[in-house]
C-alpha cells in the first residue's frame, strides 16, 4: 500500500542547512535563494533546531537587522521529528494538525537525513492520482 511507503521515496534529501555558528543573513540569503520556507539549524550533523519564514516574519528580522538576532535566538528547538524508517502515512498524520509545515527525518544518532513537508506530500498525493 503506498500510504505505507518509506517517507525516503518523499522526502528531500539535498537539505540546505545552517549550522548554529553561522550568521542569521546566511540564514535569510539561503532562504531566499533557494526559495524555501525552513533552515534546519544543525551542530555537524546532528540536528540542533529549525527555522522558518514564519520565525523570522514574527520576530520582524529584516536584512538590516538580521546579524543582530544569533541562529540560537530564532531557532526551534523543540521539534517534532521523524525517523528515516517511518512511513508517508506516519509523516501525513504528523503534518496534518497544520501547526507545522515540515519535519525533519532523522536517524538514531539524531542526524539529519532529509526533510518532508507538507508540499511534498501534497506532490506525492497527485502522483497517486
Amino acid at each position: 500500500m503506498k500510504h505505507l511507503d518509506p517517507i525516503s521515496h518523499v522526502m528531500t534529501t539535498n537539505v540546505k542547512t545552517v549550522q548554529i555558528s553561522q550568521k542569521m543573513s546566511e540564514v535569510l540569503r539561503i532562504l531566499a535563494e533557494n526559495q524555501i520556507h525552513h533552515v534546519p539549524v544543525v551542530d555537524g550533523r546532528r540536528l540542533s533546531g529549525m527555522i522558518s519564514t514564519t520565525d523570522i516574519i514574527r520576530l520582524n528580522i529584516t536584512v538590516s537587522t538580521a546579524d543582530e538576532w544569533s541562529i540560537e535566538e530564532v531557532m526551534k528547538r523543540n521539534l517534532v521529528t521523524i525517523d528515516i524508517n517511518d512511513s508517508v502515512r506516519k509523516a501525513a498524520q504528523l503534518l496534518s494538525d497544520g501547526i507545522f509545515h515540515s519535519l525533519p527525518v532523522i536517524n538514531n544518532e539524531r542526524h539529519l537525513i532529509g526533510i518532508i513537508t507538507s508540499t511534498d506530500l501534497i506532490r506525492y498525493l497527485v502522483k497517486l492520482c
